[in-house]
């Protein structure tokens, strides 16, 4: 999310002593990873979870904000090196892993910088175009997990061990004036239908709009996918969680062309993939429940309503036909 965050954070805010941020930012540097301290840096992102400061033209650090997310920074230095060879698409590998210090609590990462926009600030009608892409990342992606790999209570579990918490965000905006039928409907629908019922997939957790990295196309030709950003959510689970983005990214053509992408890709392997008859109203309740999130609980994030507001209407549509 962006804009000021709350208040357990104030790490890598200028503190009561007069210390500034960019005096944080070089200690960090400077005693983690002293070659970059002379490159040029300035302040591009500044949101609830991290500080993302560009370092000359090619490196970008990112500071946590808050412990949870520290957390979820280490999850991505464990796991993303891992990853990353098998995926058809770039991924943040750390090029520094930080780890916790004297200067700085927590561990912080230094990544490359990858031109482009997010698919969020694009016309959803323009991702028909790289969706089949974002269904390969995804079916290379969701492949048996280790024992060891991370847990995540609130992304790719059973949708019923969500089911309250989700009912209760919907109720809260039902009594603020939103129509939420066809949201709850959908959800209900995911709740009812067949569980996942293989070994637990990694899954990415967090497949919105803004996590998504596209190259415009020139002289406005078809966009491109460049990059899943955003492996905070990684963990092992149900791989309808990131299906999610049938409505959280496309429109109704984008979602089909997806849809019987990822179906053609799982079909004929052997790990439980063909054979998975709730796939999509799980996806789909999926979705209900990120979009929500965003329109019920954080409905001042300007960065994320887009994206959530266009899902819910996207969510409607689904339960009338």
């Amino acid at each position: 999310m962006t804009g000021r965050p709350p208040g357990d954070t104030g790490i890598v805010d200028a503190d009561d002593d007069g210390v500034t941020q960019d005096a944080v930012v070089a200690r960090v540097l400077a005693s983690g990873a002293p070659g970059l301290l002379d490159l040029p840096r300035r302040v591009v992102a500044e949101g609830w979870d991290n500080l993302l400061v560009r370092l000359g033209d090619d490196l970008v650090l990112r500071l946590p904000r808050r412990a949870r997310t520290a957390e979820l920074v280490a999850t991505e230095q464990r796991w993303l090196p891992v990853l990353a060879p098998s995926l058809p698409v770039a991924v943040p590998v750390p090029v520094v892993a930080g780890r916790p210090g004297p200067d700085f609590p927590w561990p912080w990462s230094v990544l490359a910088w990858r031109e482009g926009e997010v698919a969020g600030s694009r016309p959803r009608s323009r991702a028909t175009a790289w969706v089949p892409d974002l269904a390969a990342a995804l079916a290379a992606l969701h492949r048996p997990a280790p024992a060891e790999a991370p847990h995540n209570p609130v992304r790719a579990v059973p949708l019923a061990e969500r089911d309250r918490v989700v009912r209760e965000r919907l109720e809260r905006g039902r009594l603020r004036g939103l129509d939420v039928s066809a949201a709850l409907e959908v959800w209900a629908r995911g709740v009812a239908a067949p569980a996942w019922g293989s070994a637990p997939v990694w899954v990415h957790g967090d497949p919105h709009p803004n996590n998504l990295l596209v190259r415009p196309g020139p002289d406005d030709g078809p966009d491109r996918l460049d990059a899943l950003l955003d492996w905070g959510d990684l963990s092992a689970g149900d791989p309808a969680c990131d299906l999610a983005a049938a409505w959280l990214v496309p429109d109704r053509v984008g979602r089909t062309v997806f849809v019987a992408a990822y179906d053609d890709l799982v079909g004929a392997r052997a790990d439980g993939h063909a054979d998975d008859p709730g796939r999509w109203d799980r996806a789909a309740a999926w979705a209900v429940s990120m979009a929500s999130s965003v329109v019920v609980d954080a409905p001042d994030d300007a960065a994320n309503r887009r994206w959530a507001d266009a899902t819910l209407r996207e969510i409607a549509e689904r339960s009338l036909g």
